[in-house]
């Protein structure tokens, strides 16, 4: 009765695989967020194959179901980490695929290469597990999109359940347990994951799968405005003209108690009528605007970049270079040596 559950979901899971394979090839998520999610959804199906009874040492390009199944945790981490907008280096990309690639070919021909490789795939990816979690969590409190909000909370806890689960399960009890009911446990949980990325497909949400940039539109129309919203943007705006920005540590909870508004109703006015994804890159729009002031000043040419950055609430100068670079694409002496120069 276990392996008839087991097999029924499964063949549900590979079936909603190849069904959301379809939607995805025809849906209107961004490129950035279709390549992992593909991945996501191939490697989901594969897994759902590879871990089963079914599949025999004899199934046609088992070696590479093997390979795709094995690659999942990159793609959901890969795919976290742009929904989140903390897209990784390219270099850290190629890293990982050949740390994978090493591995998959330690463990299929190399002799006695089997422990080896196991070893290499699952601590990477329990590496990235462990990473996507912490930047799901960490940008908790900055960001401002709601559904996004709600998915740095969930994802986390379903991938840890799942992913993290049965990598730290296989290390313990190695990769030939057939314990039923973990199977079936685990199946269940690849299914929901799959289900999870079909539901955000289908309901595509333009805020999550298709725009990455700030609209900056920090005066929105006063039509759009009602009244309570209309004296919050004033005060926000006062708060801003006064230099509130410049507090070191300062977050949207703290600001809005410095406001006396509700928490829910500033993060609504900066992301829906201000158009900002989070509220880091509200506050760069006027640190960045001011450092660029005082890297023009030939007045000011003396004055070290760490302490500008240090007036303007940065802890240190890398957050504060990074955030400059993102704004002008140009490093902030490269930027003060240009204005000087002219």
């Amino acid at each position: 009765m276990d392996i008839a559950i087991d097999i029924i979901i499964r063949i549900m899971g590979v079936g909603a695989s190849l069904l959301l394979l379809v939607i995805l090839l025809a849906g209107a998520a961004r490129p950035s967020l279709k390549i992992p999610l593909a991945g996501l959804v191939i490697g989901g199906a594969s897994y759902l194959i590879n871990s089963s009874g079914l599949a025999g040492s004899d199934l046609p390009f088992r070696r590479l179901i093997d390979l795709l199944s094995l690659i999942t945790p990159f793609w959901i981490w890969l795919f976290a980490r742009r929904l989140f907008e903390r897209a990784p280096p390219r270099w850290l990309l190629a890293l990982l695929g050949l740390t994978y690639l090493i591995g998959w070919s330690l463990a299929h021909f190399v002799d006695a290469g089997n422990g080896p490789g196991f070893y290499i795939i699952h601590f990477t990816s329990l590496a990235l597990v462990a990473d996507l979690i912490y930047v799901a969590l960490s940008g908790l409190v900055d960001d401002l999109v709601y559904r996004r909000r709600l998915i740095r909370i969930y994802l986390p806890i379903l991938i840890g359940l799942q992913s993290g689960g049965i990598l730290i399960y296989e290390l313990i009890f190695g990769n030939q347990d057939t314990n039923a009911l973990v199977q079936t446990v685990n199946g269940i949980l690849i299914l929901a994951l799959i289900l999870f990325g079909g539901l955000a497909l289908l309901r595509t949400d333009p805020d999550l799968l298709m725009m990455t940039d700030d609209r900056n539109s920090d005066e929105p129309k006063a039509s759009s405005l009602s009244p309570s919203e209309t004296v919050l943007k004033d005060k926000l705006r006062d708060a801003m003209a006064n230099g509130v920005y410049r507090e070191t540590g300062i977050t949207i909870r703290s600001l809005a108690v410095h406001l006396d508004t509700p928490e829910h109703r500033l993060r609504n006015m900066i992301n829906q009528k201000l158009g900002h994804r989070n509220f880091s890159s509200f506050l760069n729009g006027y640190r960045i605007d001011e450092a660029k002031e005082k890297l023009a000043d030939r007045n000011l040419v003396d004055l070290p970049i760490l302490t500008i950055a240090m007036d303007l609430g940065y802890n240190s100068l890398a957050p504060f270079n990074r955030a400059f670079r993102a704004e002008t694409g140009i490093t902030p002496s490269d930027f003060r040596k240009a204005q000087i120069d002219q």
